[in-house]
């Protein structure tokens, strides 16, 4: 059920942004319970007027220009624990593939209802039928 937005800097390599897309992936996995082949994302890439942060930093971050903005629309109801054991999942998951520092690694959960979605055919997938 996630839809995972990740936007990058026009000039990242393609090897670069499918290990970003995997270790989110991975991670939903591994650390929130998604299911298997529920891998929705979209990828932008974009000019580096395009991609807004802080340069003086913000508590105590600082970011450059490989930053990566990732934000991800699933189901309420995780626990605050699930959230930080995904938030490092992929931060150290994609320094490691790619070598983005950690502090590069932005990531914004926005939380809906399994009302929300439509994964198709005009129906509400996750909803009992009336």
């Amino acid at each position: 059920m996630p839809l995972v937005r990740i936007d990058v800097a026009q000039d990242t390599p393609a090897e670069t942004i499918k290990a970003i897309s995997d270790v989110i992936y991975e991670a939903m996995i591994q650390t929130a319970n998604v299911p298997a082949n529920d891998r929705f994302q979209i990828i932008n890439r974009h000019a580096s007027d395009e991609l807004v942060y802080p340069a003086e930093g913000y508590l105590g971050i600082q970011y450059s220009p490989r930053i990566v903005f990732i934000q991800v629309t699933w189901n309420s109801g995780r626990s605050v624990d699930v959230k930080r054991a995904f938030y490092q999942a992929v931060a150290s998951g994609i320094h490691e593939r790619t070598g983005v520092p950690m502090e590069d690694v932005w990531i914004s959960l926005v939380e809906v209802n399994r009302e929300d979605w439509s994964f198709g055919q005009g129906d509400m997938q996750y909803v009992p039928k009336a």
